[in-house]
């Protein structure tokens, strides 16, 4: 049987069909006796004859063997026709892409992503995740943005470096750059001790502020509401505040941060892997989508 192969199946397939030789070569496109000889190695590797052959313009009739070959042939040939199918939506870039995110990108870069593929490729399976910031893993994703390099065997673009902005009440701090020890002391919104918080928090007291906290909540609304309200300030990473109304608000005043705490974001795949042609798309998709983000330079 390991001789047996899928053309000798479809050309034997084609003959059933047909009734001779000769309308089984003109549906394939061959000559007869190629067909012919197709047949007969089919033959020789199954150790029988799969049809009888009265000779003339008479048909051919499938004999007992040819039966059982054909109902199995026939179900291969199927299968080959949808790995063959399948191979070329993978190549056209359509599939499954597997994507690990955390929130900031989830919420501007990622839809981008999501939504430029699903355009080109309507037929792509898209699966999101969100992965752990503290212990960041590749895995069987195909891709994973995180902000900072991940320690698996990867390879990586970087997308952007993010900075952190000072949100406080409109007149609580001169226009422009605000120094970050200024903020020791000061009453301040912020997220709860998250991965993320808890880094910011180190940023900020390397550079000798350490703000009073009066008030932590996961809602990123509630906090500019209590910064409005004049509670305190708060300190968000730009990703956040792009897009908002809370730059046109005139009960609010940003500022950059001097020194600026800063993330870097990048976006990693799996080290020395062929890549699938949706995978490469993302890459360039997120690419683009950081570039727009942030404008030329």
């Amino acid at each position: 049987m390991v001789d047996v192969e899928l053309r000798h199946l479809r050309t034997m397939a084609a003959i059933a069909d047909e009734g001779t030789f000769g309308r089984a070569a003109a549906l394939l496109g061959y000559t007869q006796s190629s067909v012919s000889q197709q047949v007969a190695a089919l033959e020789r590797a199954l150790g029988g004859a799969v049809f009888d052959r009265p000779g003339g313009p008479r048909p051919v009739r499938i004999t007992p063997l040819g039966e059982v070959v054909l109902a199995h042939g026939r179900d291969l040939l199927t299968r080959s026709e949808a790995l063959a199918e399948a191979v070329d939506r993978f190549r056209a870039g359509s599939g499954r892409i597997d994507i690990g995110t955390f929130r900031s990108v989830s919420n501007l870069i990622l839809p981008a992503v999501v939504r430029r593929l699903l355009d080109e490729h309507p037929g792509c399976d898209i699966r999101l995740s969100e992965v752990e910031p503290e212990d960041p893993r590749i895995g069987d994703l195909d891709l994973l943005f995180h902000d900072g390099r991940i320690e698996d065997d990867v390879d990586h673009v970087k997308l952007l470096d993010e900075p952190y902005l000072l949100v406080a009440g409109a007149g609580a701090f001169p226009d422009g750059p605000v120094r970050v020890e200024l903020l020791d002391d000061a009453p301040m919104v912020a997220w709860p001790h998250t991965y993320h918080q808890r880094w910011l928090e180190r940023e900020l007291a390397g550079h000798g502020a350490r703000p009073r906290f009066v008030f932590r909540t996961a809602g990123h609304d509630t906090i500019l509401s209590m910064v409005r309200a004049g509670i305190g300030s708060a300190v968000l990473p730009w990703l956040a505040l792009h897009g908002s109304d809370a730059a046109s608000d005139d009960r609010l005043g940003i500022h950059p941060l001097c020194p600026s705490p800063t993330r870097e974001m990048y976006l990693h795949w799996p080290a020395g892997s062929t890549r699938s042609p949706l995978a490469t798309r993302a890459i360039d998709i997120a690419v683009e989508a950081a570039h727009d983000l942030t404008g030329p330079g």
